[in-house]
């Protein structure tokens, strides 16, 4: 097997890939060997030093999802078999220990630590779906409860978390108004039939937030879902909630500023954050496993894929995932 290893904090010349022996589970574990393994940016941070809490000090091995193959079964197991597919839960990579995440050809992991994955759904996609369709249906449903007719702004509508956001809120019967800081990316968009966005703003206009309230009649958001809620674009965000809105911030992709809350207190809503590790032991987790896998098997949610790497391309890979050009989720393929 191989695996990537940040050898030290800084640019992707940092990643590495080592070889070792094929791991052989314990007892109640399972091997996986890994035919997919989404990208999120927490990893590209994670190279970076920003993200220590999950990485610990290099030398690590980044990744936070997978999917695969079950090529290997411990004793005592009698609820997984050889060739049978799964997805790696959301808590696998932490029950590793520090600094073990699934940038890695195959994976040892306690059994009941699998999920198993139903026909229908690709093996491409296997190890691509929690993070972009459970942090966003984790928060808007599970946490927030939204309802049909709920007016909800989810900017960064161009990552896979967005696209799969949007998707969440049509299905729950909401309207999903998108931004985007990239004029090029709104017909790009708008001809990708996974991001059912009602309507893509550009924000590079200072006056963006004009539009986004016209387009809900000056009502307002019900809920505002954002990776970067930072400087005067939370600002802005702040006062186009409705009353007894909320803001939901699920990223640190923006940096720190001064914020007027003032219009929080007045229209009585509420700025909160959301981290998809809320669920995982929540006692919630196999109900959200099995709604995400049901709806993404029925064709409801489609995962927009943009681009494929080969894990010892590592460094290629997380290049474009900061270049920020793509559109849809980025996958390792070991």
């Amino acid at each position: 097997m191989y695996r990537v290893v940040v050898k030290g904090f800084g640019d992707v010349d940092q990643l590495t890939i080592v070889e070792s022996p094929d791991p052989t589970p314990g007892p109640g574990e399972v091997v996986v060997r890994l035919t997919s393994i989404g990208m999120n940016h927490a990893e590209l941070m994670a190279r970076r030093g920003e993200y220590r809490l999950v990485s610990g000090n290099p030398p690590f091995t980044p990744g936070l999802e997978g999917g695969g193959v079950i090529v290997a079964v411990g004793d005592g197991v009698s609820d997984r078999t050889l060739d049978q597919r799964v997805i790696l839960t959301l808590e696998a990579p932490a029950s590793r220990g520090l600094g073990q995440g699934t940038y890695q050809s195959h994976y040892a992991v306690a059994a009941s630590k699998t999920v198993p994955v139903p026909d229908g759904i690709d093996d491409i996609l296997l190890g691509a779906l929690w993070l972009p369709f459970l942090t966003a249906w984790g928060c808007l449903v599970w946490k927030q409860n939204m309802q049909i007719g709920d007016r909800v702004l989810i900017p960064a509508a161009s990552s896979s978390v967005a696209i799969a956001a949007a998707q969440v809120v049509k299905y729950y019967g909401g309207t999903a108004i998108g931004t985007t800081t990239r004029p090029d990316k709104v017909d790009r968009l708008a001809a990708l039939p996974a991001a059912c966005f009602d309507h893509v703003i550009v924000t590079q206009d200072k006056n963006w937030w004009r539009e986004a309230k016209q387009l809900v009649q000056g009502k307002g958001y019900d809920i505002i879902f954002d990776p970067v809620a930072a400087g005067e674009f939370l600002n802005q965000e702040i006062r186009l909630l409705a009353p007894q809105g909320t803001l939901w911030i699920y990223g640190l992709l923006g940096r720190p500023d001064t914020v007027d809350v003032t219009p929080l207190i007045r229209k009585m809503a509420s700025m909160r954050g959301w981290l998809l590790n809320e669920i995982a032991a929540s006692g919630s987790e196999q109900a959200a496993y099995r709604h995400v896998l049901d709806r993404v098997a029925d064709g409801t949610y489609r995962l927009p894929v943009a681009e494929t790497f080969a894990l010892r391309d590592v460094q290629t890979a997380h290049a474009v995932m900061a270049a920020g050009d793509h559109i849809g989720k980025l996958i390792l393929l070991p």
